[in-house]
């Protein structure tokens, strides 16, 4: 298996070096040179193995045997130990034809907890295997940087520096980010929204000189493992789903970036039978537009309750349309330069037919979000944070008469208790987010300008050189 830019002007790389690429250097994204595809029979076995086991399975698709099996198993174990499920991703019941997959019992209550607890070991093998440094850079609309942070604190050889749009995230959140007070980690407080903080990391990463001197990785979905090991719960999903058997499953997902619902198609193409892809997004509805009219477009931003997605630049759109051309670099990048010089990508025809049998998708105003937030606690007892509840809203949608639908709980609703107070539902947050409010905070307020940022991160970096 061999890795290649979506733009293709990288040579092929191995697995490692496409996670210390990270943003490839043509500024295309890393792709597999081609999908595996799992047979039915084999995923048929599948069913009875633990979210680790399965984990171990899929992955041994992707490492090219770089990393030893018993090195990876190891990682995999560790990452997944201090998760407060056993199963790791829960599947939980609500009807017949409902099902919540629980991704916040990672140590940050956030599904990014998932593949950012496995990428901070991976990083620090990798650090300590090759004797280097490893310097962290990437932007977050809530939820990646405390992931991200928890992952990495306190490893040796390894800084992390994370942007956040100042203001724009939750306050828990937020906390979770900002009352570390590890050496290695720097917070940097945006003044701007997610699409500010992302195009600097993109600029950064672009400067092939100031990512080489600094030894830059990315820990966003542009790197092709965060993907990859979201994949992983589609399978888990769809494996844990009772009474399935004949009826179409469709799996609807709160989505901003792309990364999330760009796993569960790339488990698709891997065989997955999965039925609709449902994106479920707020008022920054870009990708809702997409799917309807064929213009990718970016809007006005505006802030809503569900924070996470308060995004209109989806970074991993490119991936997607990289497979939507038909794997056509070519036609790709000029796309890509069509983004850039005009500010929207346009298709039409056969293409956006094939689009609508991708995806479905939905732009969940406010209110409807708190609506189906009561909703659901008065008639199931079950307590949704505001981008499952978006989630669940495109799955009311969407989902046909005798389909199963599994919709993504991407975070514990005490995350978001702005929005949950809404509507006088109090609940009782966890004992670990609770004591985030008595703890100092260590952030640095900046301007979203990348000279600003590269004079933070100078000062965070030193005169460290490649050698630990």
């Amino acid at each position: 298996m061999k890795y290649i830019s979506t733009r293709g002007n990288v040579e092929a790389k191995g697995f490692i070096d496409t996670v210390l690429m990270g943003l490839a250097d043509d500024g295309g994204l890393m792709v597999p040179s081609e999908i595996p595809v799992v047979s039915a029979a084999e995923l048929e076995e599948w069913r009875t193995l633990s979210y680790q086991e399965l984990f171990l399975k899929i992955f041994s698709y992707y490492t090219n045997d770089e990393i030893p099996y018993e090195d990876l198993k190891e990682m995999a174990y560790t990452s997944y130990g201090n998760f407060r499920a056993p199963e790791v991703t829960p599947v939980r019941k609500l009807s017949d034809s409902l099902y919540v997959l629980e991704l916040f019992h990672g140590p940050t209550f956030a599904f990014k907890d998932v593949a950012l607890q496995f990428m901070g070991e991976l990083y620090s093998y990798i650090s300590r295997k090759q004797n280097k440094i490893i310097h962290i850079l990437g932007a977050t609309s809530g939820d990646t940087g405390a992931a991200a942070i928890q992952g990495v604190r306190g490893k040796e050889g390894i800084k992390i520096c994370i942007l956040h749009p100042h203001g724009k995230v939750s306050r828990v959140q937020e906390l979770q980010m900002t009352t570390v007070d590890d050496s290695n980690v720097l917070n940097l407080s945006v003044h701007g929204n997610f699409d500010d903080c992302q195009k600097v990391i993109k600029d950064l990463f672009a400067d092939l000189d100031f990512k080489s001197k600094y030894h830059l990785r990315a820990i966003n979905s542009i790197n092709f493992v965060r993907i990859l090991a979201q994949t992983v719960y589609y399978f888990y999903a769809y494996l844990h789903v009772e009474g399935s058997a004949g009826k179409k499953i469709n799996i609807s997902v709160p989505s901003g970036n792309f990364g999330n619902i760009f796993s569960g198609y790339l488990a698709k193409k891997m065989g997955l039978p999965l039925g609709k892809l449902i994106i479920a997004t707020n008022e920054n509805n870009i990708l809702e537009r997409f799917v309807n009219t064929g213009e990718y477009k970016p809007g006005d931003f505006t802030s809503t309750y569900s924070p996470s997605m308060d995004i209109q630049v989806a970074s991993n759109f490119e991936r997607y349309l990289y497979y939507l051309t038909g794997e056509d670099s070519g036609k790709l990048s000029s796309y890509m330069a069509a983004l850039q010089s005009e500010g929207k990508i346009t298709i039409d025809g056969t293409d956006l037919e094939q689009v609508q049998t991708d995806f479905a998708a939905l732009g969940v105003k406010n209110q409807q979000c708190l609506d189906t937030i009561g909703k659901y606690q008065n008639e199931f007892g079950y307590l949704l944070d505001p981008h499952t509840a978006c989630g669940i809203a495109a799955y009311e949608a969407f989902n046909g008469e005798g389909e199963i639908g599994i919709t993504f709980a991407t975070a514990h609703p005490a995350k978001f208790d702005e929005a949950i107070a809404l509507i006088d539902i109090k609940q009782e947050f966890p004992a670990q987010i609770a004591a985030l409010f008595a703890m100092p905070q260590h952030q640095t307020v900046v301007e979203h300008d990348k000279e600003a940022v590269v004079r933070e991160l100078k000062a965070f970096y030193g005169n460290e050189g490649s050698v630990r």
